[in-house]
């Protein structure tokens, strides 16, 4: 039996306490489950009244679909946005010049620090006085996403250039290419595969940051469902929320599906020396931890 990179291969004794652990942890998930399940039984929130809105078409094609809509939209400016501003300011940060280094880094920086909510009342509250009364909510929520998401993506981008093997570049240099061609024909290639994880992973919480378009009024998928459709239907709050949170997970997934799918492709595509980017804050043993490199061409 071979053993894992970070730990051991268990034993009998182990694996049997392991399978215990696991049943017990099962047993109290299902447990909680029962208690808030029990829960909305004894305040009729499984009332077949409250779902009947739920199964009805124009539920569907007036507050939710919309809803959903308003949702993608915010989600897919931010993401266009998010991904341009990554780019330039990730390999603005990598630049040898020090008037664009620096200014790049503190933008990036200074994006990254600021509370997303806090950003996204501000541009809210700050548009109308600068442009004239309006609705800027989408405006508002898109420019956020973009400065906060963007920044993220910036230092993704400054890391996958950074993971490629000096030699890529050093051999590249050596041919006589200069820093734009070695930028564009070996490291960005190469990087592009490394960073798809992260980018994808940072996409998905981009997603759900659209979320907060609430605060602001925004008409997005969790405005429709827990303010308007409660009002119409009176009592159905819970039931809203529960379908609310399906269709976000169902979202999320399907975008984790996707990225998974764009990652392998990618790599049966394109062989690379560098390895998976960790999107930013994960916890582990840094950048592509416990990933194999995959040989260089």
């Amino acid at each position: 039996m071979s053993s894992s990179v970070l730990f051991d291969v268990p034993g009998p004794r182990a694996r049997l306490r392991n399978h215990a652990l696991t049943v017990l942890a099962a047993a109290g998930v299902l447990a909680v489950l029962y208690f808030v399940y029990r829960g909305f039984d004894e305040k009729g929130q499984w009332a077949g009244k409250l779902w009947h809105p739920f199964i009805e078409a124009s539920t569907w094609t007036d507050y939710i679909i919309p809803g959903l809509l308003g949702t993608l939209k915010a989600a897919g400016l931010g993401a266009v946005c998010a991904l341009v501003f990554g780019a330039v300011f990730g390999l603005a940060r990598l630049s040898d010049h020090r008037w664009i280094r620096v200014p790049a880094g503190a933008i990036v920086e200074t994006s990254r620090a600021i509370p997303l909510l806090l950003l996204i009342f501000f541009l809210a509250y700050l548009a109308p006085s600068v442009l004239g009364s309006g609705d800027y909510t989408l405006i508002a929520l898109v420019t956020g996403l973009t400065l906060y998401n963007g920044s993220v993506l910036a230092e993704v981008v400054r890391a996958g250039v950074q993971a490629v093997p000096r030699g890529q570049s050093e051999a590249a240099y050596a041919i006589g290419l200069r820093k734009g061609g070695v930028m564009r024909l070996v490291l960005l290639p190469q990087a592009v595969t490394a960073m798809m994880p992260a980018i994808v992973s940072q996409l998905v919480v981009l997603l759900k940051d659209t979320a907060l378009g609430y605060i602001i009024a925004y008409e997005d998928l969790l405005n429709y469902g827990f303010k308007i459709i409660p009002a119409v239907f009176f009592g159905s709050l819970v039931p809203a929320a529960i379908v609310i949170g399906i269709i976000y997970i169902g979202l999320n997934m399907t975008l984790s599906a996707l990225a998974n799918w764009l990652e392998k492709r990618s790599r049966r595509s394109r062989k690379t020396s560098a390895r998976p980017i960790a999107p930013p804050g994960a916890v582990g043993l840094g950048a592509g931890a416990g990933l194999p490199e995959e040989p260089t061409p």
